[in-house]
């Protein structure tokens, strides 16, 4: 009786500990007045910003708020070296990665405008002979329309072979070439594909007549007032540009992929606010994009997201969109390279808007959790990025769940070898019992998984909850651990 009364007691507290850690992080937002003026806004994020920036180890930040259809606020937190102490500023040029996709759309649409394309036809039709490589699955089903919301049925792509700004790099010929080889039907479902927008890349440039980046600059950037903006890299961006940060909190120096559609836009956050404005038909006079166009662009495209689906409703061009509890649509998009994440998100309806650029990949449930704030701020539910929080949550009670369990197998071990009453079982002995089997096979499998888990260069779980995943890992280890030496063992 006493025994069970100890267990339980270390269970409780156990879990009762993480839980608690787990909604301090969720709930401090709650504190926040909806409608509060800007100011009382802005001291909220003075205040939590930098607590969040030291729980996720993140370096640096920089934010930009739109309300009503005008820039009401930017800031900049932290570092951009950590090493020299070079603080993060406003000014400051960050990769925002596949915010990239999104200024991509307008291009395209901006085109089809124009009457230079049609985006029921199929890609090849733009590319003056240049030919998808040969696959299972027929290449007229490759349509502008599907390559702008991922559905055109091309892979994700290379994401972990960088080049330096000045080392040399396949053309994205060569590149399309290796990657764009389909691997489901064209039209069959949604498959996030950075390759599909590589392609888009490539027909711009074939229908244009001129370099991607020159196009986009002169075309798209300067007209919406991104004047902080480029696809190219400069001697400008390169003497300023932040060092982005790994998981593990390594740096990174500045970097290009041979592709820049999909994932090479580098912008401050004020210029993706203006990108953010101009996407407001009710509060932007710009002239890239008729109102029927910029509607298009949010219009839904596809029925699931697969796993995207845990956080948006649905993909339009270049954008996820999401419907608000009051009936009002949030369009967004979000960013993730190697040592740097990002995140806008804005209601044209209203004329809100956030953008969020941070130079760590540990920043998903920081995103989310300014997310919740600016949502409260502003009188909305809560987005679906909000829901990783949630998420967070619920792995704490498990990492909780884990520990306890962990911490009455060592208690019970270190009882009984106080007492004595413990060894090692022997070769002689009867090992083969159902019950030793068992245990032994649970343990050595979670190792298993977990030494599988260190050897992989990305894993979706450490991203997304880059903390708790961690306890995760050394709680599951633990108990593992704990269990094998028990199993071995006999009283």
């Amino acid at each position: 009786m006493k025994r069970a009364t100890s267990i339980l007691i270390i269970t409780a507290f156990t879990i009762g500990f993480f839980a608690a850690a787990a909604l301090a992080l969720y709930l401090p937002d709650r504190k926040i007045r909806t409608y509060s003026p800007t100011e009382e806004f802005a001291a909220f994020l003075d205040l939590r910003v930098p607590k969040l920036m030291g729980l996720y180890e993140i370096p640096g930040v920089s934010i930009a708020l739109v309300r009503d259809g005008r820039i009401v606020y930017t800031s900049a937190y932290g570092y951009s070296n950590q090493k020299s102490g070079r603080k993060m500023t406003v000014d400051m040029p960050m990769r925002v990665q596949s915010i990239s996709k999104s200024v991509t759309a307008w291009a395209v649409l901006k085109l089809a405008e124009e009457g230079k394309l049609n985006l029921e036809d199929p890609a090849e039709k733009y590319l003056k002979g240049w030919k998808l490589p040969a696959s299972d699955y027929p290449p007229d089903g490759v349509t502008v329309k599907r390559l702008l919301c991922h559905t055109a049925g091309l892979p994700l792509g290379d994401v972990f072979t960088l080049y330096s700004p000045d080392e040399a790099m396949p053309s994205l010929k060569e590149s399309l070439t290796h990657s764009a080889i389909l691997f489901q039907m064209p039209g069959k479902g949604f498959s996030y594909s950075n390759v599909g927008y590589n392609l888009l890349e490539l027909m711009i440039e074939v229908v244009t007549g001129r370099d991607f980046a020159e196009y986009m600059k002169n075309e798209i950037l300067c007209p919406l007032g991104m004047y902080h903006s480029d696809f190219e890299w400069s001697e400008k961006f390169l003497a300023s540009a932040p060092l982005g940060y790994t998981l593990d909190g390594n740096p990174v120096s500045p970097y290009r992929y041979p592709e820049r559609a999909s994932g090479g836009l580098i912008a401050t956050a004020e210029d993706i606010a203006r990108f953010c404005i101009a996407g407001m038909p009710n509060f932007s006079e710009q002239r890239v994009l008729a109102r029927p166009a910029i509607e298009q662009l949010y219009f839904a495209q596809t029925e699931s997201l697969g796993i995207y689906s845990a956080v948006f409703d649905d993909y339009g061009f270049g954008y996820y969109t999401e419907g608000f509890s009051d009936g009002k649509v949030a369009v967004s998009h979000g960013g993730q390279g190697t040592g740097w994440m990002s995140h806008f998100h804005a209601v044209p309806e209203t004329g809100d808007a956030i953008v969020i650029l941070t130079n760590s990949q540990r920043s998903w449930p920081f995103i989310s959790s300014l997310l919740n704030g600016w949502a409260r701020w502003c009188g909305f539910s809560p987005p679906g990025m909000t829901r990783i929080l949630l998420g967070e949550c619920f792995l704490w009670g498990v990492v909780g769940l884990i520990a306890a369990i962990t911490l009455c197998l060592i208690a019970d071990i270190v009882r009984k070898v106080a007492e004595g009453n413990l060894r090692f079982i022997s070769m002689q002995q009867n090992v083969v019992k159902p019950s030793r089997i068992f245990k032994i096979g649970i343990s050595l499998s979670i190792l298993a998984i977990l030494w599988w888990a260190f050897c992989q260069k990305y894993l979706f779980l450490t991203t997304v909850f880059p903390v708790s995943s961690i306890w995760l890992e050394v709680c599951a280890a633990a108990f593992s651990l704990a269990l094998l030496i028990e199993s071995l063992c006999q009283s």
